[in-house]
């Protein structure tokens, strides 16, 4: 759901990224917890700093305090989140699935979906081990199959090709 980067004052705030399509509505889905799920973390949103959120966490009443959750990671039950409408898919439901090439033949397994800035990408674990950048796009990825527990890979050329190292031009 998000991650507290920092403390932010000296009464206790901290600094949430928030990966909610809205980051405001991170404070809405209740006590959040941590990458353990030992603790719960309730967050009260108190203002925003450059793209940040400044809130207040429910027992976090000075900086010290706020600076321990520094990296702390948030999270929610998959059980709490509204049903995603079609053609939309949470990260953590992508992660594991199989990837295939167009005809069929294996392609490799979803290992996560990074956010750079200019979209989603699944990092593909190929089968010798190589991880590939997909571009999460209709075009790379023509099909999510959740029920077969698949995504058909349509890579871009040259997305394949084996980058020539320094050295090797002539080889």
């Amino acid at each position: 759901m998000g991650v507290i980067t920092g403390a932010h004052g000296i009464k206790g705030e901290v600094r949430v990224k928030s990966f909610t399509a809205e980051p405001d509505a991170i404070a809405a889905y209740g006590p959040l917890e941590d990458e353990r799920g030992g603790r719960r973390l309730a967050l009260t949103l108190t203002g925003t700093v450059r793209g940040m959120l400044i809130a207040r966490v429910d027992g976090v009443g000075d900086r010290n305090a706020a600076e321990r959750l520094k990296n702390t990671r948030l999270y929610l039950s998959r059980a709490a989140l509204p049903e995603p409408e079609e053609d939309e898919y949470y990260h953590a439901d992508l992660i594991g699935l199989a990837a295939v090439l167009r005809d069929g033949s294996a392609f490799g397994r979803v290992r996560a979906v990074h956010d750079y800035g200019a979209g989603d990408s699944l990092e593909i674990e190929r089968p010798d081990g190589r991880l590939v950048l997909v571009p999460f796009t209709e075009a790379a990825v023509p099909e999510v199959d959740m029920a077969a527990g698949r995504v058909v890979i349509d890579p871009p050329e040259g997305l394949l090709d084996r980058p020539v190292l320094r050295g090797e031009e002539d080889a």
